[in-house]
């Protein structure tokens, strides 16, 4: 069998029954129909569906012989990398019950997934069946066909079928594996489930969406095409701009949402979602794209929900931060780029522990109190290392830095994909040495809750029967995780934009497959689509928000807005409007700036829907007041510790 893609292609083909090996296929001129992935690597088949001949132990079962499946970081007795058979012989076999009549068209291999161990499969046999006890081996000619396998054990290979089979059962029994290891592989499945009306459990299961979207993978000029078309469908409520490029030049397009794109309305929030960090994580590229036609669409509509969040808060949506990745990983397809293609910028950075790592400032600064505190607890300014020409630090996390400083978020979700859990700050572990510990944010009940918001309306993330995507459970935190918990990233997007900006940021895990095929796009639209709104809606619904002003009514840009019991602090943007998010309870709030007497409120968050006002209006100081009108006549306050000096200097100057 040839190693080829998926495109339709023109052949001489039939579709052949495995109920009579003896039957002669009919060849017929048509294009060769390219069938969907049964869904090992999207949890769609389930673990009761896949069945072994033996197995080495239970963490290496049929349940792990899935596409692009993690192993454990300790590769251990529940969560190991692959299928690997008990015994290495020609008896061995790994099969997938369809659970109803499929037209199996190709079969897509790895091997097994290991820091320590090298095992694939190099050749195998592929045979289909009806009732799983007499099987049909897929023919070249007179003989059994051997379909090429591996040759090393991450890069996944396709092998299409020559002639399609019609089937329930299909089975893959290796024939020859790597010299010095064991039959191990994991796989996907290529066929076209076959209409069963009579069938009512595939009915009930079936997910159909009624959303009129372009549910399709998206290149880079298609992409850009879309925008276009939305901005078109409702240019007075968007607009299109780019925050930067790529190394490689491309343009970080963005589109704005809001009912006055292009400007900041003083008492709105800002919200965003980046998408496509890792340039082959693209199911998030993909439902950014589908959210932006639905606002669209809705809002044409006059849907009072999406009217309501279009007129509240301006939305920012960036779907793709690396586009460069993400031109290689769809050059590689959904189901052969393997679980890394694609992932880093052009120039082989990380973009999402590409940030400064703010955290060991804050955390030595708060270790060292005995000393005068130098970093706030907020707006921590990045060391000039980081901003030196020769830091290694991609073009595209620049721009986004860039992007952050410039417009005052309050809250944004970054789409990541690979897993199906929402994580929130710290990323960072505060103990040396430790890969994995608990590490709160002073706002982590208001994280938790932002997490949770999410997680809790997504179809399946909170869902205590569903498989976990591949060796954590997140089931106990209801579908969050603190991200030091799970494993520590210095410099993440989430840690810097808490501590260098306003803005609360929590990374979004939307599906265990990184890039599923296009035709799972609807369902995990559907999965998708509330939490996307829900937690939008969030920074509208959530905390306090008001206006610190001086006495002639001018909003006073850069206040700082503290909570009493909580350290950390946020500013007012530069109309001298804020927003901070805070769970519902009464809370003492403090505004106070530089040239202002401060002052203090108790401010009540309700459990109603939308953020309480509290505005404040700060009195300037006498030192302030003096200042400005001594500069006004042209002459510079007198500093007291200094004429005092002199003063003493002429005393005894007159005694000598």
């Amino acid at each position: 069998g040839k190693n080829s893609s998926r495109k339709g292609m023109r052949t001489k083909s039939s579709e052949k029954p495995a109920s009579d090996d003896h039957s002669v296929p009919v060849a017929r001129d048509e294009v060769r129909e390219s069938c969907p992935p049964l869904g090992l690597e999207t949890l769609k088949i389930t673990d009761f569906q896949l069945h072994a001949s033996t197995s080495k132990r239970y963490g290496l079962g049929a349940h792990r012989g899935r596409l692009n499946i993690q192993a454990g970081i300790n590769e251990n007795d529940f969560y190991d990398g692959a299928w690997c058979a008990g015994r290495n012989d020609l008896h061995q076999w790994i099969e997938v019950d369809a659970r109803r009549l499929t037209k199996f068209t190709g079969v897509i291999t790895q091997g097994r997934n290991s820091l320590w161990l090298s095992d694939w499969v190099a050749s195998y046999k592929v045979m289909v069946s009806n009732d799983s006890h007499t099987w049909v081996t897929v023919k070249n000619g007179s003989g059994d066909m051997i379909f090429e396998g591996n040759r090393e054990k991450e890069i996944p290979v396709l092998n299409e079928l020559p002639v399609p089979m019609v089937a329930r059962y299909i089975r893959i029994n290796p024939q020859s594996w790597f010299d010095n290891g064991s039959i191990c592989m994991r796989m996907e499945i290529l066929g076209c489930p076959l209409p069963d009306p009579n069938n009512y459990y595939h009915r009930r299961n079936e997910m159909t969406t009624t959303d009129a979207l372009d549910f399709k993978h998206h290149n880079y000029k298609e992409m850009r095409q879309l925008m276009k078309v939305v901005n078109e469908m409702c240019p007075n409520i968007t607009r299109i701009y780019n925050i930067g490029k790529s190394h490689q030049g491309l343009k970080l397009y963005a589109v704005e949402i809001s009912d006055h794109p292009g400007e900041h309305e003083v008492g709105e929030p800002e919200f965003h979602y980046i998408a496509g960090a890792h340039g082959n994580e693209v199911l998030g590229r993909e439902l950014t794209l589908l959210l932006m036609q639905f606002l669209c669409q809705e809002y044409l509509a006059r849907n009072p929900r999406i009217v309501h969040l279009v007129e509240e808060t301006r939305i920012h949506i960036l779907p793709s931060l690396n586009p460069d990745g993400y031109e290689k990983a769809y050059e590689g397809g959904s189901e052969l780029g393997g679980w890394s293609l694609g992932r880093w910028t052009h120039d082989g950075i990380d973009i999402n522990n590409n940030f400064p790592d703010l955290n060991t400032l804050l955390w030595e600064a708060e270790d060292r109190q005995n000393l005068q505190r130098k970093v706030p607890n907020h707006y921590i300014a990045i060391p000039e290392w980081f901003l030196s020409e020769n830091a290694t630090v991609a073009v595209e996390t620049r721009a986004v830095i860039a992007w952050m400083e410039k417009i005052p978020f309050v809250l944004g979700g970054n789409l990541q994909g690979g897993e199906l859990v929402v994580a929130y700050p710290y990323d960072m572990v505060r103990s040396l040495w430790k890969t994995q510990e608990h590490s709160p944010t002073p706002d982590d009940h208001v994280f938790r809750w932002l997490a949770y918001s999410y997680a809790s309306t997504h179809r399946l993330m909170t869902d205590a029967r569903r498989r976990v995507c591949h060796t954590e459970d997140f089931q106990k935190e209801d579908g969050t995780v603190n991200g030091a918990s799970w494993h520590t990233v210095a410099g993440s997007l989430n840690d810097f934009s808490y501590l260098h900006t306003n803005c609360f940021e929590l990374s979004i895990y939307v599906g265990c497959d990184k890039y599923p095929h296009e035709s799972e796009l609807p369902e995990e639209w559907e999965n998708n689509r509330e939490s996307l709104i829900v937690f939008m809606e969030q920074q509208v619904h959530r905390g306090i928000k008001g206006m610190v002003r001086d006495v002639h009514g001018k909003g006073i840009p850069n206040a700082v807005i503290s909570v009493e019991g909580v350290n950390h602090d946020i500013r007012t943007a530069s109309d001298g409007d804020y927003w901070r998010l805070l769970n519902p309870g009464e809370y003492v709030v403090t505004a106070k700036a530089e040239g202002f007497t401060s002052s203090t409120k108790n401010c009540m968050v309700g459990y109603d829907m939308g953020a309480t006002r509290c505005d404040f209006t700060l009195s300037k100081t006498n030192l302030a007041r003096i200042r400005e009108i001594m500069e006004k006549f042209g002459k510079q306050p007198v500093s007291l510790p200094a004429r005092r000096l002199k003063l003493r200097g002429r005393k005894r100057r007159q005694r000598g």
